[in-house]
């Protein structure tokens, strides 16, 4: 909801908004003078034209309740999201199961060090714009398009970027061959070229038979742009990019992991669609320091590094846990807030398998969000079936009530018991797309 206020608020439209939980993005919002009401409530519509709001919202939202009684237009953010590319005559939509944000940013660094004045909609804060999103008066608007209950079915694509095609949002999809069909739906709907992960097998069956212009990115050989990784140095990463004519390229990434070099690759065949220079790529991507919530380095206090990602889904735990043991730690601590009933409850053993990567792991209850727990799954269930797990059991029905003091409780008993047990080399990964985040902060206080 973010980039699309900071969109709107840029062109001048009056906007009030509300949220539940107090957060750094509120903060943020009410600074660039957007009055946010904390709480849900009938009344806080007022008189508005347009209401907007998340697919994280229940249908028995008190204020989603009035706002559809009200007679104003009422949107969900998707359907916003399709009318915002639909003013643009080049909109890049990023897609892909796993690295959106990072990929999406990484473009938008690119654009902006080639001085194109892009547009952009990014899944979370990249420091290079001040925040999410932002309006520029180029014809080019760089999206992140999620494919959450074909939510990117509504948008107005031009050039598609497909990372990946994974097993996930089961609780919608019911397969993985479904997600494959709805990636297949989306590439259709692309206007231009399709830029996609010739490395991944469901990517390609998504895209297999289409008469589209296909580029394809990868590691191997028969890409149209591949790489090989030539060294990593802490977080950077060097490799060297070939590109369809056959020149080399040196690049540089200061993020780690073989998944960003992927999304590096992604990034610079998607900028070379649209006339960027080498120069301008290698230069952007040199810049590029993370997204927040992308491995994004916090703090190193009496010698324990707490590090902060948004990884949520089991494939890109793995992948964010392998990346950090290539960095001459100590031990690995893995710090995951499970997102949703469902997806715990379906990947369960997927979880299990990328958490026990990490030389330590602790768990905080599931955060819940747009599901009520109608599975009866817990984090005990996760935890039992991880060699020397640790949780903090609390009654189910206090679990339950997912209230903000129940989970500063939880988050207070994670942190407490990691200062009491880290020690100097280790480093300790915050997981999760709820807000696991504030643990990490709690626990840097706590350090000190």
């Amino acid at each position: 909801m973010y980039p699309i206020a900071q969109i709107l608020h840029s062109q001048g439209y009056h906007i009030t908004g509300s949220d539940n939980n107090e957060t750094d993005t509120l903060r943020a919002v009410r600074e660039m003078g957007i009055e946010v009401f904390l709480g849900q409530r009938a009344e806080n519509i007022g008189d508005a034209d347009l209401i907007v709001y998340t697919a994280a919202v229940l249908d028995d939202n008190p204020e989603l309740v009035a706002a559809r009684a009200s007679g104003a237009e009422v949107v969900e953010r998707a359907d916003m999201l399709g009318l915002i590319t639909r003013l643009f005559d080049s909109a890049v939509c990023v897609t892909g199961t796993h690295g959106k944000t990072t990929a999406t940013s990484m473009l938008t660094q690119i654009f902006l060090e080639a001085e194109k004045d892009i547009s952009c909609v990014i899944g979370g804060k990249l420091p290079a714009i001040g925040g999410s999103g932002r309006f520029g008066k180029s014809d080019i608007l760089v999206c992140e398009a999620c494919e959450f209950k074909d939510h990117f079915l509504k948008l107005s694509p031009n050039t598609s970027v497909i990372l990946n095609v994974d097993a996930d949002h089961l609780d919608y999809f019911g397969t993985l061959e479904n997600v494959i069909a709805s990636f297949r739906r989306f590439a259709e709907m692309t206007t231009g070229a399709l830029v996609v992960n010739g490395d991944d097998e469901n990517t390609m069956k998504a895209v297999d038979g289409l008469d589209k212009e296909l580029v394809t990115f990868g590691f191997g050989s028969g890409n149209d742009y591949y790489a090989e990784i030539l060294g990593t140095s802490g977080v950077t990463t060097s490799f060297e990019l070939r590109e369809p004519s056959g020149e080399v390229i040196a690049c540089e990434i200061n993020v780690p992991g073989a998944h960003n070099v992927l999304n590096a690759l992604a990034a610079t065949a998607a900028a070379r669609q649209y006339g960027v220079g080498f120069d301008k790529i290698t230069e952007g991507l040199k810049k590029f320091g993370g997204a927040v919530r992308r491995f994004q380095r916090l703090g190193t206090v009496r010698g324990i590094t707490v590090i902060d990602d948004y990884a949520h889904h089991p494939a890109e735990i793995a992948m964010t846990l392998r990346a950090a043991k290539t960095l001459g730690i100590n031990r690995l601590w893995a710090v995951f807030q499970p997102f949703t009933y469902s997806r715990t409850e379906i990947l369960m053993d997927d979880f299990v398998k990328a958490l026990s990567i990490a030389d330590k792991v602790v768990l905080t209850d599931i955060m819940g969000s747009r599901e009520k727990n109608t599975h009866g799954i817990y984090t005990e269930q996760l935890g039992e079936k991880i060699e020397g797990a640790v949780w903090f059991d609390a009654p189910h029905e206090v679990v339950d009530r997912q209230t903000a003091e129940q989970k500063e409780f939880n988050f207070g008993q994670v942190t407490d018991y990691i200062a009491a047990h880290a020690e100097e080399g280790d480093m300790v990964i915050t997981m999760g797309c709820g807000d696991v985040y504030k643990a990490a902060k709690m626990l840097i206080e706590k350090l000190k």
